[in-house]
Parts: C-alpha cells; structure tokens; sequence
C-alpha cells in the first residue's frame, strides 16, 4: 500500500511530555467496530468489557538504555575527546549490543567509549543510521546492572527533543506490573494501569494473562519507504508460556473476547498464532500488519495514538478498518486527546 495512505495532520499540540495523573484518569476513546465513538476515561475500563474477556498484558521492563560515553582521544589523529550517546536497542549476546550513536561518523571500528571507570565498550561493527554493534566490558558486573547505574530511561525521541529524561520518568515510563528487563521503549498502553485498576477489572470478572515482548528502539524508526511492500520490519524477541498459550486457547473455544493491552502485545499474540491455535513459543517476530491482514488471535485493542505513517498507525488499520482510523483519530484531534507515549489511550474493536 501506498504509505501516503497513513499520513494526517497531527498539531504538535497533541503531544503529551509528561503522563496523566493518576495513570487510570487518561482519557480514552471507545472505538466500536460499528457505531459512534465515545469518550471515557482508562479507569471506565471495567464497564467497557464484559466478564469472561481477556485482557493479555507485555510484562517487559524498560531499563536505562540512554548512555553517555566519552571516545578518548586518538593517538594519532581525530581530534580530542569526543562525548557520544548511545542508545541501546538489541542484546546480541555475550555482551554485545546493537546501539545508535552520536556523533556516529565520529567513531571507527576498535574505539574504545568509556562510560564510568567500570563500563567501557569497543565498536566492534558499523552500518548506515548511526547503527553500530558494541561489546561490552563491565568488571564483572552483569551488564544491565551496569546500565541501570550509568544510564537513564530511554524517552522516545520526540519527547528526548523536547526535554531531557528526568527522576519523574524512571517511574512515569514503566507499567506497574513490569517484572523482566529488556526493553528500550515501554509498551505504553499499560502504562495507564494502576493497581487500583487492576483489582478493578478483576472483580469484575475480567481474566488477566501474561507475556514478554522486549520492545527495541526499531518501534521509533519511521517508515522510508513509499510503500508498506517495501518497508524492513524491525525484529523483536517475545515468549508466551504453555499455561497462558492453553488459556488462551481455551478462552478463544469458547468464544470469550481476547484484548491485547498495546501493540506489542498484539504482535507477539498473532505471531504466535501457528496452524490454527496458540502456541508457546520464545522467538524473535518481525510480524507487519498492513490493512488486508487477517487476526486469528485477537478481538479488540488497547492502545494510545500514534504517528502518522507510523508501522503502529498501520496496526490500527489493518484492525479496524482505514477510514475508520482516521475518522477515530480526526475526532481525537478535534476533542484534545493527547497523543504519543504519555498521552491518552483508545480501545479499538476488530472490524466485523
């Protein structure tokens, strides 16, 4: 498809810099698959489901990927120090991550950045975009030990442009139930959940299931292409357990709703959907859904609003129809929702 399709006007207005609070008092758009949509708040969710549906929840924690180092003087050329930010997007393993760095065309292979006394790395690769491979040392310490004292938490660049992160967002930018690390960006549909709300929808009956997506910094990167045919789909890692896989199943048999909290959570859902059921896995996913797409796992969507011709904008299409997204978002403009990561949220039913 023509990636033009996706485009709208956003009024930089739009964009939240810091979160509702309480989590739960952001707005949110009811989006059905047929009829008017209608305006609540994230803490209406209970009445919005019925008992019986499931809510399934990406339980990956963001550590603090947002790195400054410094790259030494070169013996031999190259200036004087140069200061370097990084921004971890991929374990590679054995110490070895995949970053974005600044002032990238200032590094070359086997440079050495030093980011405190105990955590140093060497670039070890480089590609196109600032993209380059480092490996690690770190004295013995476990690397996102080292990060978590070095780093900060890694805000998406249209809010990194406007101000730097700060002691707010190490809490404001993760969910309540984030329990194992490895995400640069926070799957931020949850990060409207507060406890409150969580006992909220239990008693009223909604099941609550788990998985993890390590959401990369690949989520950020607009599309170059003038054709969704055309576009590289960023890769994720995600696992789904054999009880939350039966569980599923089970709920799907007997026609209960499944709701994936965020677009991560959807992506690793309907990757896991293999040969007409759900199935256990831990994989990497590079699943890209365009409008024409077939869902076999989920029936609705809890999301915020995105960028235009964003792959997650396109998400939303592909679920509920085109026009019927940009009318949605049209209407959100229109009524001041705030958009992005901190911004409001949307509940999205699959079109019929």
């Amino acid at each position: 498809m023509d990636v033009s399709l996706f485009d709208f006007d956003l009024p930089e207005r739009c964009i939240a810099l810091r979160p509702a609070s309480p989590r739960d008092s952001a707005r949110l758009l009811h989006i059905p698959a047929q009829g008017e949509f209608a305006h609540h708040s994230v803490s209406d969710l209970p009445s919005l489901l019925r008992a019986g549906d499931v809510l399934v929840f990406n339980e990956t924690k963001v550590f603090r990927a947002a790195l400054t180092a410094t790259r030494p003087a070169r013996s031999h050329g190259g200036g004087g120090d140069v200061t370097v930010t990084v921004n971890l997007h991929k374990a590679k393993g054995e110490g070895v991550w995949d970053a974005f760095c600044r002032p990238a065309k200032r590094l070359r292979l086997g440079d050495s950045l030093q980011f405190d006394a105990d955590l140093s790395a060497e670039v070890i690769e480089k590609r196109d975009g600032g993209d380059v491979s480092l490996e690690f040392s770190t004295q013995g310490e476990a690397p996102l030990a080292a990060f978590e004292r070095c780093g900060a938490p890694p805000l998406p660049p249209y809010i990194a442009r406007k101000r730097a992160p700060d002691a707010r967002d190490i809490s404001d930018y993760q969910t309540v139930y984030a329990r194992e690390s490895g995400s640069v960006a926070a799957p931020t549909a949850g990060l409207h959940f507060t406890p409150a709300l969580l006992e909220a929808l239990d008693a009223a009956g909604v099941q609550r299931e788990a998985l993890t997506l390590h959401v990369g910094a690949g989520t950020f990167l607009p599309v170059k292409s003038d054709n969704t045919d055309d576009h590289d789909m960023h890769s994720e890692w995600f696992t789904l357990s054999d009880g939350a896989a039966e569980r599923l199943n089970l709920a799907k048999a007997e026609g209960r709703r499944i709701i994936a909290v965020g677009t991560t959570a959807l992506r690793a859902l309907e990757s896991a959907h293999v040969d007409g059921r759900i199935k256990a896995q831990s994989r990497d996913t590079d699943i890209f859904l365009t409008p024409g797409a077939n869902f076999h796992v989920v029936d609705g969507l809890m999301t915020n609003f995105h960028l235009p011709k964003s792959t997650l904008f396109m998400l939303v299409s592909a679920l509920a129809g085109l026009d019927r997204m940009k009318s949605a978002y049209k209407t959100a403009i229109d009524e001041g929702y705030r958009f992005y990561s901190y911004g409001d949220s949307s509940l999205i039913w699959k079109a019929p």
